[in-house]
């Protein structure tokens, strides 16, 4: 980061709104132009002078992009993480950029309650089946009980959700764990998702698009890897669950929660199941083959589905050096 090119890109006042409102949330291009008032070309090539100085950065997300303040960013410069600062100082000094910036988060107030009128529809299209699929297993409330039990009191350090749906799993576990990537493939649950997160500091949760046969993330990024009601979407488990163990550090924990094995075939057509549960023995396999030792898994009964949790420790590299 060159500092010449950082505080000219910052010697505009619509540059310096943008960067206040980039520390608040992640927000879209198309958001960011209706909350000032601007075309979006133009907000457009005020956030290319941001961005190209190192301050913002942008992730595309089907038909948007999406832009975040590098100081919010787990890997930022100590730099950004200044300059944030600096910006909140500077509101507090001059009444002018304060009232500005007053203006810019009551129009952002609007865009939340937007997110989670859109959230609230999808809800409402779709609580039918999902409604129908719950009468069959454990209560939410019971799983998730059961989850944070099995997960223990471990830190859970950098988190990634897979499958994130609605968001749930990163609201739960928000504050055990260090920061959180909720990644799903689906743009309308990523949606959703952003709407019941939105009250998180954007510094602690990120969303992603991607697919969990190809995950978008270095070896060894995080800390605890979870499933929840996920696998049994995919074709192939066995490479998903070798892209998790990738993204795992050694001697970090994957957590699944998925159903027994079963015979209701009705949930591949009604509900894209590619898999009718898993048994012990196949799940003990499939997280060997990739790493994992798994411990006793935790079985919820009082449904006409049983729910599983299983949860396994990735081998450090000084076991994989020994075996």
């Amino acid at each position: 980061m060159r500092i010449d090119t950082i505080f000219r890109s910052l010697a505009d006042p619509t540059r310096l709104r943008i960067m206040r409102l980039l520390g608040s949330m992640e927000l879209a291009v198309g958001e960011v132009a209706q909350v000032l008032g601007q075309s979006q070309p133009r907000v457009s090539r005020h956030i290319g002078i941001l961005c190209d100085a190192g301050l913002a950065e942008r992730r595309r997300e089907g038909s948007w992009v999406f832009l975040r303040a590098r100081a919010n960013s787990s890997e930022a410069p100590p730099l950004c993480g200044a300059l944030a600062t600096l910006l909140v100082e500077a509101e507090a000094a001059d009444p002018e950029f304060a009232e500005e910036c007053k203006q810019d988060r009551r129009k952002l107030a609007e865009i939340r309650e937007h997110r989670e009128s859109e959230a609230q529809a999808y809800f409402a299209e779709h609580a039918h089946d999902w409604d129908e699929l719950r009468r069959l297993h454990s209560s939410d409330e019971a799983v998730e009980a059961a989850l944070a039990r099995a997960l223990g009191r471990e830190p859970l350090g950098r988190l990634l959700d897979i499958g994130t749906g609605t968001g749930r799993m990163a609201e739960l576990f928000a504050e055990r764990a260090e920061r959180i990537v909720a990644l799903d493939k689906s743009l309308a649950m990523l949606r959703v998702a952003r709407a019941k997160l939105q009250h998180l500091p954007t510094e602690r949760v990120e969303l992603v698009q991607g697919d969990f046969a190809s995950l978008p993330f270095a070896a060894g990024s995080f800390d605890t890897v979870l499933f929840h009601q996920v696998l049994h979407f995919a074709q192939n488990p066995g490479s998903a669950l070798a892209e998790a163990a990738r993204v795992t550090r050694p001697g970090g924990r994957i957590a699944i929660v998925d159903f027994a094995a079963h015979r209701y075939e009705e949930l591949r057509d009604r509900h894209a199941h590619a898999r009718l549960g898993f048994g012990d023995r196949q799940m003990t396999e499939l997280l060997a083959d990739v790493g994992f030792a798994g411990d006793e898994p935790v079985a919820l009964e009082d449904g006409e589905l049983v729910v599983k949790i299983w949860i396994a420790q990735r081998s450090s590299a000084e076991k994989k050096e020994a075996s």
